[in-house]
């Protein structure tokens, strides 16, 4: 498989080699919006909308920030990605968060993709150039308290995707666009099933709201735009032991592309709230095809005393919405000031290019500090 089609997988776009008319994904720009940047979710079958506050939260859900027991957070997340294929291509991204009081915390992230080296060729295969492909996203989010269970939260977006690093071509420039999320999530902490003592919680993230972006100032691309919903149950069994079972489900709120190629213009030329209305209705096959769109991800959480986690999960999507289907596993531990997150995902398709995926995330929590101190 060459550099190339790496490259059309890595962006969600359709390849020929896969065409077949029932074969019909969403394409979106800015593939970095799309993939997990960090080990706990990421081990939970990419589940994280309802799941407790962590100084990840910014991906999954940021109005769980406004719950956290820390004031003060950042963590470093690194994933080697498709692997399988290449050695090359990585995501790096860096969050934190700050509590001001009781009901309103800040946070923010960046994430850096890079997409390795492309050795472009004329007609005949000489070298031309060397193509390094980069997207970074940087984003600053707002989160509040609305009761003693409810929250809210907003994130803004600045994206930049330069497709064309290093290829010399005038015609071809970086993609630059901006969007916001608008999160909520509610949580109850007091409650029973029968005489154990659970928690419960819901969350959902509607995100990548904004505008198209452009490499050609052509055609215009839409951001994915995604709606993520999800419920948490954690069953505390003793003063040590506890578990928990988390479920998303998300959506791409991004217009289904014509099966006829004579409506590509009138697709493109489509607004992005336009298409975030028309994404729950426009699938040429009816609502058969509308509910493959939707993606499927539960994973189960065993915690150790707050210090030592294990996690598994499975997500799903259907074949013909591009096929990732794959089993994750994943262990943490914290003690003090850090923690240590890792995954590693198992697809259900020993040939799939996210086969031996890892995660890696690293934090450091400020309220640490003040657990050390306090015993002395």
């Amino acid at each position: 498989m060459n550099r190339l089609t790496v490259l059309l997988l890595v962006l969600g776009m359709s390849v020929s080699i896969f065409a077949e008319d029932e074969y019909n994904p969403i394409s979106t720009a800015v593939s970095l919006l799309t993939i997990s940047p960090e080990s706990r979710g990421s081990a939970l079958g990419d589940a994280g909308a309802a799941t407790s506050p962590d100084i990840f939260s910014q991906y999954w859900n940021p109005a769980k920030y406004a719950f956290t027991d820390e004031q003060f957070g950042v963590g470093l997340s690194y994933t080697p990605w498709l692997r399988a294929l290449v050695n090359d291509i990585g995501l790096i991204d860096l969050t934190g968060f700050y509590r001001f009081d009781d009901l309103q915390t800040v946070s923010g992230s960046l994430r850096f993709f890079s997409l390795g080296e492309i050795k472009g060729t004329d007609k005949d295969g000489t070298y031309m150039s060397t193509i390094e492909p980069t997207e970074f996203a940087l984003d600053v989010g707002y989160s509040r308290k609305f009761s003693e269970n409810w929250s809210g939260a907003v994130v803004f977006r600045y994206i930049r995707s330069d497709l064309s690093n290093g290829s010399g071509d005038a015609d071809i420039h970086a993609g630059n666009a901006f969007s916001a999320d608008v999160a909520t999530y509610y949580h109850n902490d007091d409650a029973y099933l029968g005489e154990t003592p659970i928690n419960y919680a819901f969350g959902l993230n509607i995100s990548n709201i904004g505008s198209k972006l452009t490499y050609d100032d052509d055609r215009y691309l839409f951001l994915p735009a995604n709606m993520k919903l999800g419920g948490m149950i954690n069953f505390d069994v003793d003063d040590y032991n506890s578990v928990s079972i988390t479920a998303d489900i998300n959506k791409l709120l991004v217009p289904t592309p014509p099966l006829d190629n004579d409506e590509l213009d009138d697709y493109y030329d489509m607004g992005s709230l336009e298409g975030i209305v028309k994404s729950f209705s426009d699938a040429p096959g009816g609502f058969k095809e509308e509910m493959q769109e939707v993606m499927f991800s539960i994973g189960a959480e065993y915690l150790y005393n707050e210090i030592f986690a294990v996690r598994g999960g499975y997500f799903y999507e259907a074949e013909n919405k591009g096929n990732r289907e794959f089993f994750s596993v994943g262990a943490g531990f914290k003690m003090n000031v850090f923690s240590l997150d890792v995954s590693y995902l198992v697809p259900t398709d020993s040939s799939s290019p996210l086969a031996n995926t890892l995660r890696f995330s690293l934090g450091f929590g400020v309220d640490g500090f003040k657990k050390i101190f306090s015993r002395q």
